[in-house]
């Protein structure tokens, strides 16, 4: 049975048994409109709460299916090139974004359209 409950921030939480399921360095995913977290304590956490409403407005730029799709293509060519899993996942325009911009709450007030691609480093507006 699932557990949904809602946090100060707004966001939609789903507790289930994706804390089983993710690997140990995961703390939460982001499947819009819901952000899957591993732990409750994680919850609470503003930085993993951040970083994957970074997530959910990219998802929503790119229309849902578009960004799963550029996701994994990115994560594979980053495979091909690094040959190795951490660097093809940091190679990720979408996690250089989400990573960069995490600590900074005030982010997505101020954030572009489409700001993954417009600077290689994700510091546009740093």
């Amino acid at each position: 049975m699932e557990q949904k409950t809602k946090n100060e921030c707004g966001v939609i939480i789903l507790l289930s048994i994706f804390r089983f399921i993710l690997p140990k360095n995961i703390a939460a995913i982001t499947f819009w409109p819901f952000i899957i977290f591993k732990e409750k304590a994680y919850t609470e956490n503003l930085r993993i709460i951040n970083h994957e409403k970074i997530h959910l407005r990219q998802q929503i730029e790119l229309l849902l299916v578009p960004f799963y799709l550029l996701y994994l293509i990115e994560y594979l060519i980053g495979l091909l090139i690094h040959r190795n899993h951490q660097k093809a996942y940091n190679s990720i325009s979408f996690e250089r974004e989400a990573y960069a911009y995490d600590n900074d709450l005030s982010y997505l007030s101020r954030r572009k359209l489409w700001a993954m691609w417009r600077n290689s480093s994700n510091q546009n507006d740093k």
